[in-house]
Protein backbone atom coordinates (compact mmCIF):
# COMPACT_ATOMS: atom_id res chain seq x y z
CA UNK A 1 0.00 0.00 0.00
CA UNK A 2 1.36 3.34 -0.70
CA UNK A 3 1.96 6.75 1.03
CA UNK A 4 -0.65 7.90 -1.43
CA UNK A 5 -3.06 5.21 -0.46
CA UNK A 6 -2.95 5.54 3.45
CA UNK A 7 -2.82 10.06 3.05
CA UNK A 8 -5.71 11.92 4.76
CA UNK A 9 -8.02 13.34 2.59
CA UNK A 10 -10.19 15.96 3.76
CA UNK A 11 -13.15 17.72 2.65
CA UNK A 12 -14.84 20.60 3.94
CA UNK A 13 -18.15 22.46 3.27
CA UNK A 14 -18.20 25.53 5.27
CA UNK A 15 -21.52 27.77 5.04
CA UNK A 16 -23.05 30.34 6.90
CA UNK A 17 -24.92 27.90 8.98
CA UNK A 18 -22.64 25.59 9.90
CA UNK A 19 -19.79 22.96 8.40
CA UNK A 20 -19.48 19.84 7.39
CA UNK A 21 -15.99 17.69 7.08
CA UNK A 22 -15.39 14.25 5.42
CA UNK A 23 -12.19 12.47 5.80
CA UNK A 24 -11.22 9.68 3.98
CA UNK A 25 -8.47 7.99 2.00
CA UNK A 26 -7.93 7.48 -1.45
CA UNK A 27 -8.50 3.92 -1.17
CA UNK A 28 -11.51 3.52 0.87
CA UNK A 29 -13.24 7.03 0.22
CA UNK A 30 -15.08 8.73 3.39
CA UNK A 31 -15.14 7.14 6.27
CA UNK A 32 -16.30 9.61 8.81
CA UNK A 33 -18.30 12.99 8.81
CA UNK A 34 -18.59 15.79 11.24
CA UNK A 35 -20.66 18.78 11.76
CA UNK A 36 -19.42 21.78 13.18
CA UNK A 37 -20.43 25.63 13.68
CA UNK A 38 -20.78 28.49 11.07
CA UNK A 39 -17.92 28.25 8.39
CA UNK A 40 -18.63 31.46 6.67
CA UNK A 41 -15.05 33.07 6.17
CA UNK A 42 -16.09 36.64 5.73
CA UNK A 43 -18.59 36.63 8.65
CA UNK A 44 -16.03 35.68 10.85
CA UNK A 45 -12.84 34.18 9.91
CA UNK A 46 -11.04 33.07 12.68
CA UNK A 47 -14.46 31.31 14.51
CA UNK A 48 -15.16 29.81 11.01
CA UNK A 49 -11.72 28.19 11.22
CA UNK A 50 -11.69 27.05 14.37
CA UNK A 51 -15.37 25.10 13.60
CA UNK A 52 -14.01 23.99 11.04
CA UNK A 53 -10.53 22.25 12.72
CA UNK A 54 -12.87 21.14 15.75
CA UNK A 55 -15.28 19.46 13.25
CA UNK A 56 -11.95 18.21 11.40
CA UNK A 57 -10.11 16.36 14.31
CA UNK A 58 -13.79 14.79 15.57
CA UNK A 59 -13.88 13.12 11.94
CA UNK A 60 -10.66 12.36 11.80
CA UNK A 61 -11.16 10.29 15.46
CA UNK A 62 -14.18 8.72 14.21
CA UNK A 63 -12.32 7.89 11.45
CA UNK A 64 -9.64 5.68 13.61
CA UNK A 65 -6.90 7.97 12.90
CA UNK A 66 -4.60 10.35 14.94
CA UNK A 67 -4.85 14.08 14.78
CA UNK A 68 -1.58 14.54 14.18
CA UNK A 69 -1.99 12.33 10.70
CA UNK A 70 -3.57 16.29 9.58
CA UNK A 71 -0.09 17.73 8.79
CA UNK A 72 -0.03 15.20 5.67
CA UNK A 73 -3.51 15.47 4.72
CA UNK A 74 -4.81 16.85 1.29
CA UNK A 75 -7.80 19.07 1.63
CA UNK A 76 -10.16 20.92 -0.01
CA UNK A 77 -12.49 23.26 1.48
CA UNK A 78 -15.33 25.25 -0.09
CA UNK A 79 -16.19 28.14 2.28
CA UNK A 80 -19.37 30.75 2.31
CA UNK A 81 -17.69 34.11 2.25
CA UNK A 82 -14.73 33.06 -0.09
CA UNK A 83 -14.16 36.55 -1.85
CA UNK A 84 -11.17 35.64 -3.44
CA UNK A 85 -7.99 34.18 -3.65
CA UNK A 86 -6.46 36.88 -0.80
CA UNK A 87 -9.08 34.86 1.45
CA UNK A 88 -8.46 31.45 0.15
CA UNK A 89 -4.69 32.15 1.25
CA UNK A 90 -5.53 33.88 4.61
CA UNK A 91 -7.80 30.27 5.27
CA UNK A 92 -4.54 27.96 3.62
CA UNK A 93 -2.22 29.37 5.66
CA UNK A 94 -4.39 29.06 9.21
CA UNK A 95 -4.60 25.32 8.38
CA UNK A 96 -2.30 22.67 9.57
CA UNK A 97 -2.91 20.61 6.57
CA UNK A 98 -0.22 19.32 4.05
CA UNK A 99 -2.03 21.02 1.06
CA UNK A 100 -4.51 23.07 1.38
CA UNK A 101 -7.16 23.70 -1.61
CA UNK A 102 -9.70 26.88 -0.57
CA UNK A 103 -12.41 27.67 -3.39
CA UNK A 104 -16.00 29.13 -2.65
CA UNK A 105 -18.54 26.89 -1.99
CA UNK A 106 -20.30 27.21 -5.30
CA UNK A 107 -17.46 25.18 -6.96
CA UNK A 108 -18.07 22.35 -4.07
CA UNK A 109 -21.78 22.60 -4.44
CA UNK A 110 -21.55 22.05 -8.14
CA UNK A 111 -19.70 19.23 -8.35
CA UNK A 112 -21.58 17.48 -5.55
CA UNK A 113 -24.93 18.22 -7.27
CA UNK A 114 -23.73 17.46 -10.91
CA UNK A 115 -20.32 16.22 -10.75
CA UNK A 116 -18.92 16.99 -14.06
CA UNK A 117 -21.62 17.11 -16.45
CA UNK A 118 -23.24 19.86 -17.94
CA UNK A 119 -26.36 21.45 -16.30
CA UNK A 120 -27.59 23.95 -13.82
CA UNK A 121 -27.55 24.15 -10.25
CA UNK A 122 -29.43 26.17 -7.94
CA UNK A 123 -28.36 25.47 -4.11
CA UNK A 124 -30.35 27.19 -1.41
CA UNK A 125 -29.33 27.13 2.35
CA UNK A 126 -28.53 30.03 4.33
CA UNK A 127 -27.10 31.48 1.48
CA UNK A 128 -27.91 31.98 -2.31
CA UNK A 129 -25.74 29.82 -4.92
CA UNK A 130 -27.17 30.18 -8.92
CA UNK A 131 -24.39 28.36 -11.10
CA UNK A 132 -23.96 26.57 -14.62
CA UNK A 133 -21.40 24.45 -15.72
CA UNK A 134 -20.80 23.89 -19.37
CA UNK A 135 -17.87 21.75 -20.87
CA UNK A 136 -16.49 21.93 -17.54
CA UNK A 137 -16.34 25.61 -16.73
CA UNK A 138 -18.74 26.87 -14.11
CA UNK A 139 -20.17 30.34 -13.80
CA UNK A 140 -22.31 31.73 -11.13
CA UNK A 141 -24.12 34.72 -10.70
CA UNK A 142 -25.72 35.99 -7.69
CA UNK A 143 -25.15 34.81 -4.12
CA UNK A 144 -22.48 37.91 -3.50
CA UNK A 145 -23.48 38.00 0.12
CA UNK A 146 -26.39 38.28 2.47
CA UNK A 147 -26.59 41.86 3.03
CA UNK A 148 -26.99 43.00 -0.43
CA UNK A 149 -27.92 39.77 -2.70
CA UNK A 150 -28.55 36.43 -1.50
CA UNK A 151 -32.25 36.18 -3.07
CA UNK A 152 -34.69 33.46 -2.47
CA UNK A 153 -32.53 31.39 0.18
CA UNK A 154 -33.01 30.77 3.71
CA UNK A 155 -31.76 34.11 5.12
CA UNK A 156 -33.56 36.03 2.60
CA UNK A 157 -36.99 34.22 3.35
CA UNK A 158 -36.53 34.39 7.39
CA UNK A 159 -35.79 38.40 6.89
CA UNK A 160 -39.01 38.71 4.18
CA UNK A 161 -41.39 36.85 6.77
CA UNK A 162 -40.32 39.04 9.73
CA UNK A 163 -40.61 42.43 7.56
CA UNK A 164 -44.09 41.48 6.15
CA UNK A 165 -44.95 40.25 9.78
CA UNK A 166 -44.05 43.95 10.64
CA UNK A 167 -46.35 44.91 8.14
CA UNK A 168 -49.38 42.77 9.78
CA UNK A 169 -48.71 44.63 12.85
CA UNK A 170 -49.18 48.08 11.43
CA UNK A 171 -52.66 47.22 10.01
CA UNK A 172 -50.82 47.52 6.53
CA UNK A 173 -51.17 43.56 5.69
CA UNK A 174 -53.79 40.65 7.29
CA UNK A 175 -53.04 38.65 9.63
CA UNK A 176 -51.73 35.02 8.35
CA UNK A 177 -50.77 32.05 9.75
CA UNK A 178 -47.32 32.50 9.02
CA UNK A 179 -47.56 36.23 11.14
CA UNK A 180 -49.61 34.42 13.83
CA UNK A 181 -46.37 31.92 14.35
CA UNK A 182 -43.33 34.91 14.27
CA UNK A 183 -44.83 37.13 16.58
CA UNK A 184 -45.93 33.85 19.08
CA UNK A 185 -42.00 32.88 18.08
CA UNK A 186 -40.24 35.77 18.62
CA UNK A 187 -42.49 37.53 21.26
CA UNK A 188 -44.23 39.84 19.49
CA UNK A 189 -43.24 43.12 17.30
CA UNK A 190 -40.67 44.51 20.07
CA UNK A 191 -39.08 40.45 20.08
CA UNK A 192 -38.90 40.90 16.22
CA UNK A 193 -36.66 44.15 16.57
CA UNK A 194 -34.44 42.70 19.24
CA UNK A 195 -33.93 39.42 17.18
CA UNK A 196 -33.04 41.28 13.81
CA UNK A 197 -30.65 43.51 15.62
CA UNK A 198 -28.64 41.23 16.79
CA UNK A 199 -29.11 38.26 14.08
CA UNK A 200 -26.73 36.80 11.50
CA UNK A 201 -27.82 35.36 8.27
CA UNK A 202 -27.92 31.77 9.86
CA UNK A 203 -30.21 33.00 12.39
CA UNK A 204 -32.45 34.61 9.80
CA UNK A 205 -32.19 30.92 7.92
CA UNK A 206 -33.75 29.27 11.21
CA UNK A 207 -37.19 30.54 9.64
CA UNK A 208 -36.99 29.95 6.51
CA UNK A 209 -38.83 26.58 7.04
CA UNK A 210 -41.62 28.31 8.84
CA UNK A 211 -42.09 30.01 5.54
CA UNK A 212 -41.75 26.92 3.11
CA UNK A 213 -44.43 24.83 5.76
CA UNK A 214 -46.68 27.64 5.66
CA UNK A 215 -46.95 28.37 2.00
CA UNK A 216 -47.74 24.71 1.11
CA UNK A 217 -50.32 25.14 3.47
CA UNK A 218 -51.81 28.37 1.49
CA UNK A 219 -50.80 31.11 3.85
CA UNK A 220 -50.63 34.43 1.73
CA UNK A 221 -47.47 35.73 3.47
CA UNK A 222 -45.30 32.62 3.16
CA UNK A 223 -46.78 31.89 -0.65
CA UNK A 224 -45.89 35.59 -1.78
CA UNK A 225 -42.56 35.20 -0.22
CA UNK A 226 -42.15 31.45 -2.10
CA UNK A 227 -43.05 33.24 -5.26
CA UNK A 228 -40.79 36.10 -5.16
CA UNK A 229 -38.11 33.87 -4.59
CA UNK A 230 -38.87 31.67 -7.20
CA UNK A 231 -39.54 34.53 -9.82
CA UNK A 232 -35.64 35.68 -9.13
CA UNK A 233 -34.57 32.50 -9.82
CA UNK A 234 -36.22 32.10 -12.93
CA UNK A 235 -34.63 35.49 -14.29
CA UNK A 236 -31.64 34.41 -12.70
CA UNK A 237 -31.61 31.06 -15.28
CA UNK A 238 -32.36 33.23 -18.10
CA UNK A 239 -29.17 35.10 -17.53
CA UNK A 240 -27.08 31.96 -17.57
CA UNK A 241 -28.91 30.94 -20.81
CA UNK A 242 -30.72 27.92 -19.50
CA UNK A 243 -33.03 26.32 -21.91
CA UNK A 244 -35.70 23.74 -21.04
CA UNK A 245 -33.77 21.02 -22.32
CA UNK A 246 -31.18 21.22 -19.88
CA UNK A 247 -30.46 19.72 -16.73
CA UNK A 248 -31.32 21.81 -13.64
CA UNK A 249 -30.98 20.36 -9.65
CA UNK A 250 -32.53 22.11 -6.80
CA UNK A 251 -30.39 21.71 -3.57
CA UNK A 252 -29.49 22.83 -0.10
CA UNK A 253 -32.25 23.01 2.87
CA UNK A 254 -34.76 25.35 0.30
CA UNK A 255 -33.49 24.79 -2.80
CA UNK A 256 -36.19 21.66 -3.35
CA UNK A 257 -38.97 23.57 -2.31
CA UNK A 258 -39.45 26.07 -5.20
CA UNK A 259 -39.88 23.23 -8.11
CA UNK A 260 -43.66 24.12 -7.37
CA UNK A 261 -43.27 27.85 -7.68
CA UNK A 262 -41.22 27.18 -10.54
CA UNK A 263 -42.20 27.42 -14.48
CA UNK A 264 -43.28 23.74 -15.91
CA UNK A 265 -40.87 24.33 -18.57
CA UNK A 266 -37.75 25.02 -16.38
CA UNK A 267 -38.63 21.62 -14.25
CA UNK A 268 -39.24 19.51 -17.35
CA UNK A 269 -35.72 18.03 -16.58
CA UNK A 270 -35.36 18.60 -13.03
CA UNK A 271 -32.70 16.02 -11.56
CA UNK A 272 -32.43 15.32 -7.58
CA UNK A 273 -28.67 15.91 -6.51
CA UNK A 274 -25.96 13.38 -7.23
CA UNK A 275 -24.48 13.95 -3.85
CA UNK A 276 -23.87 17.06 -1.16
CA UNK A 277 -21.31 20.26 -1.35
CA UNK A 278 -19.17 18.14 1.30
CA UNK A 279 -18.55 15.56 -1.18
CA UNK A 280 -18.17 17.46 -4.11
CA UNK A 281 -15.18 19.31 -1.80
CA UNK A 282 -13.97 15.37 -0.73
CA UNK A 283 -14.07 14.41 -4.50
CA UNK A 284 -12.12 17.35 -5.33
CA UNK A 285 -9.58 16.80 -2.28
CA UNK A 286 -9.67 13.25 -3.74
CA UNK A 287 -8.13 14.87 -7.26
CA UNK A 288 -5.71 17.20 -5.69
CA UNK A 289 -4.29 14.10 -3.71
CA UNK A 290 -4.02 12.27 -7.17
CA UNK A 291 -1.62 14.57 -8.65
Amino acid sequence: MTDRQLTLIIGVDGGGTGCRVAVGTIEHGILAEAKGSHGNVSTNLEEAVHNILNATKAAIKDAGHDVSQMEHAVAHLGLAGYTGPDVGRRVAELMPFGKSVVTEDTTTTIVGAIGEQDGFVIALGTGTIIARQRAGIQTCIGGWCYQVSDQASGAWLGHGALEQTLLVVDGILPASPLSDRMLAKLGGGAGIVQFSLKARPGDFATLAPDVVETAASGDAIGARLMQRGADYLQSALTALDYHPRDVLCLSGGVGAHYAAYLPDEMTQNLQPEKGRAVDGAFALAMRAGTR
